[in-house]
């Protein structure tokens, strides 16, 4: 891929970073990432690249999830994983042959609005979930169970589009009112399983061949890192704003992908 210039490396490089600080403790940092790949790829490969850019993330989505597992080993909540798991499995399914009718130049656009109006989408989620975590805990009171089963169906089709179903999960998993390290380590199971499933179909969709693992193995270095140093910078910054910080600039990319 001799297209990708210094500039592209560079943005890649962040983006893979700031991916692993997401899946290390930082929510939703991740879905900038996204964004920040999609805008990438396009402008080094037209309109093809951002599908292109889906494939690309996963491996480094699979490398972060690897190292959050290790580091939140102890801290994993099975009934959570094994309640959601099998409708987000279902719900890949459904993106897979959504994602196909994506394939080609002439629709590459549509996956591009449809990527930045799932990023908002996500980020209204992401509100809503803090307003709604607070509400519950006031009122003493859990997010029903009945909603598992949709928002795994909804965040499926989501991570296979996009990548970015992590505030779906979240929301159910705050909801449920799980401690902080329980919260990050039954998340990372969850997404390192679904991840991993996806990887044959993307294989198939064309998105990830060779050349795409390629480039992704100089990305793991700095996910890895992002996952283990992400503990340090919760401790070090004032989370709150950074966590606000991040989320302007996903909207900003979010309607930059749509206009």
């Amino acid at each position: 891929m001799e297209e990708l210039t210094q500039l592209h490396w560079i943005a890649l490089l962040g983006g893979a970073l700031i991916m692993g600080l997401s899946k290390g403790g930082i929510p939703g940092a991740g879905n900038l990432t996204v964004a920040i790949y999609a805008l990438t790829l396009e402008d080094a490969f037209g309109p093809a690249g951002v599908a292109l850019s889906v494939g690309l993330l996963l491996p480094v989505l699979i490398s972060a999830d690897l190292v959050s597992t290790l580091v939140y080993r102890k801290h994993v909540e099975w009934s959570h994983v094994r309640r959601l798991l099998p409708f987000f499995a279902v719900g890949v399914i459904v993106g897979w042959y959504l994602f196909a009718f994506f394939q080609g130049e002439s629709r590459a656009q549509i996956l591009k609005v449809s990527i930045g109006g799932i990023l908002l989408g996500m980020t209204m989620i992401r509100f809503i979930s803090e307003l709604r975590f607070l509400k519950s805990k006031l009122e003493g009171r859990a997010l029903p169970y009945y909603l598992g089963p949709p928002l795994g169906l909804l965040g499926g089709v989501a991570t296979m589009i996009a990548n970015a179903a992590g505030p779906l999960a979240q929301f159910y998993l705050l909801a449920m009112k799980l401690p902080k390290y329980a919260f990050i380590g039954t998340s990372a199971w969850l997404f390192l399983l679904i991840n991993v499933s996806k990887f044959p179909l993307m294989w198939e969709l064309g998105i990830i061949d060779v050349s795409t693992l390629g480039i992704a193995f100089w990305l793991f270095i700095p996910a890895a890192l992002g996952a283990l140093l992400a503990p340090l910078v919760v401790r070090h910054i004032h989370q709150d704003w950074f966590e606000r910080l991040l989320w302007i600039f996903i909207v900003l990319a979010g309607l930059r992908m749509l206009f």
